[in-house]
């Protein structure tokens, strides 16, 4: 049979009792062996040596009440039983000496004994498992019961099997993925899967979130939602401070982010603190980070690891410290390959990456969004507006088809939704008016008809045979590169007109190397481009 053992304190006031009168004192470490119903093999009785006299009375008195439990004594030393660090330090160094047999016995930690420092110090043990053990609470017997050993209350802090516990934890785990999601019922299984693990990361680290995703999909709505449920939770007192790193550039980006100076270049008249600054115990979230120059990016990456920076024309360091967010649309990993992004502030902000699909990506997503959507409106706008059935049908039907591109996500369906809810003045979106919209956001696509490419240059370098086996994006690609390369007397030529916008971006210019690259992608070089007529 498995050993029942228990490990508790001496009680130097509660267990205190002398002469005959003592048996009628209610003395917490002599009735734990008092309950018939629960043997004790074992109590490993844990006392400070100015109580050892008091230790072998207890001893002798759990020995007479209860002969099958042998009492092992252990001397823990601490100069106050109200100083945490110290009580903690003997009772640590107990459990981590203590030869504990899980197969063999089940063990009780007793926490009725002992100052409230020493009972929440058996507790942060038991907790953690150094005590792989179950806590033991006694309590005296009422007044009718005079002579009762008392109250013998075992407490498991396995909260799974606590079923209140376990429901409580998984509706405030609901609640934060709700919220995360702005309370809208998503169907889709990954993308709900993805909240799951975003939100658990957002409760559970500080360390920097990295949203990828296409524009549209939701990074920015997402990294406020993520700030508001922190600060709910009072992970962040400061305020969240939003930069489109898109609308900054050299100079400006320098001090928009880091600050500067009085004087620190033509046009300072004053000085600014900075974004980062403004940021201080708050989020801050970088949207479009692969925008940044690398100058800023080397800046940033300081600024992330030790908190610390100088602004533009400063000699003396600012300090900060945030949680950070970053946002793009770009392939992070692509732009390190191209020079254009630094690899090691990439792994500093990769640490927990997620990428947000594109609506068309999430399709079973479409009709509670669109429910969404009208919400907001009637919220915003104080009036209701709603589809009747044929309207909300053909729209539906509509945007789960291949006609709907959804070009730019999230804010093409909210455009569409607006622009209905305001050519449906009696609060109802009819037929006419979701044809009226289908006809508008087809429009307003970009290939929404397929375009017609004139092939005749690809003809002479690859053969009908070869285009018919390329995608449409790829013909126009490949054609756009061609006429480039014709025009051009090398290569080099050719490759600083088609990066001309990249290369500025980048420290190390390869244009002539990335442009053969390309070529190969498709079994050419420059001399079969340039030698056909």
């Amino acid at each position: 049979m498995t050993k029942q053992i228990v490990i508790g304190l001496l009680g130097p006031t509660l267990d205190r009792g002398e002469g005959p009168d003592r048996w009628g004192q209610w003395r917490p470490t002599v009735s734990v062996c008092q309950h018939e119903e629960r043997l004790i093999d074992r109590f490993e009785l844990l006392y400070q040596s100015k109580f050892k006299k008091l230790a072998e009375q207890v001893t002798e008195d759990i020995r007479s009440v209860s002969p099958e439990t042998e009492v092992r004594h252990h001397l823990v030393e601490f100069d106050d039983a109200w100083d945490f660090e110290g009580v903690f330090a003997a009772l640590y160094d107990f459990a981590v000496d203590y030869p504990f047999d899980t197969d063999g016995c089940e063990y009780l930690v007793h926490i009725t004994t002992g100052t409230h420092v020493s009972q929440i110090c058996l507790f942060l043990l038991t907790e953690s498992r150094h005590f792989p053990a179950q806590l033991l609470q006694t309590s005296p017997p009422r007044r009718k019961q005079s002579g009762s050993p008392g109250q013998f209350k075992v407490i498991d802090l396995d909260l799974s099997r606590y079923d209140q516990i376990a429901q409580r934890f998984g509706l405030e785990q609901t609640q934060g993925l709700n919220f995360l999601k702005s309370g809208i019922a998503t169907r889709d299984a990954r993308f709900n899967r993805m909240m799951e693990q975003i939100e658990h990361v957002a409760i559970h680290s500080s360390d920097p979130i990295l949203l990828t995703g296409p524009t549209g999909a939701g990074k920015s709505q997402l990294a406020r939602r993520i700030y508001e449920l922190k600060k709910q939770r009072r992970q962040v007192e400061g305020p969240l401070v939003e930069v489109n790193c898109a609308t900054i550039r050299g100079d400006t980006a320098m001090s928009t982010l880091f600050g500067h100076t009085k004087g620190a270049f033509t046009g300072a008249v004053g000085a600014r603190r900075g974004l980062l600054v403004e940021a201080n115990g708050g989020l801050l979230f970088l949207d479009e980070v692969g925008e940044l120059g690398l100058d800023e990016q080397t800046m940033l990456l300081r600024a992330i690891e030790e908190k610390r920076f100088l602004a533009v024309g400063a000699d003396k360091e600012s300090a900060s410290d945030f949680m950070l967010i970053c946002g793009t649309n770009r392939d992070l990993q692509a732009e390190v390959k191209e020079g254009c992004f630094r690899e090691d502030l990439l792994a500093r902000i990769n640490l927990w990456a997620f990428r947000l699909p594109s609506l068309s990506e999430r399709l079973d997503d479409i009709e509670p969004n669109v429910h969404y959507e009208l919400e907001q409106l009637t919220r915003r706008t104080g009036r209701q507006v709603r589809f009747n059935k044929e309207a909300s049908a053909k729209f539906l039907d509509f945007a789960l088809s291949e006609e709907a591109r959804w070009s730019a996500n999230f804010r093409d369906l909210n455009a569409a939704m607006r622009r209905m809810a305001t050519m449906a003045p009696t609060g109802r979106i009819t037929v006419e008016v979701v044809e009226d919209e289908m006809n508008r956001l087809q429009a307003s696509w970009p290939g929404a008809s397929d375009p017609q490419i004139d092939t005749d240059l690809l003809d002479e370098v690859l053969g009908e045979e070869r285009i018919a086996e390329l995608d449409l994006f790829d013909i126009a690609q490949l054609q756009a590169v061609i006429h480039i390369c014709r025009e051009s007397s090398n290569l080099s030529e050719a490759g600083r007109k088609l990066f001309a916008a990249s290369r500025q971006r980048r420290k190390v210019l390869n244009d002539a190397d990335r442009l053969r690259k390309y070529l190969a992608k498709f079994d050419l070089d420059w001399e079969m481009i340039r030698d056909v007529d």
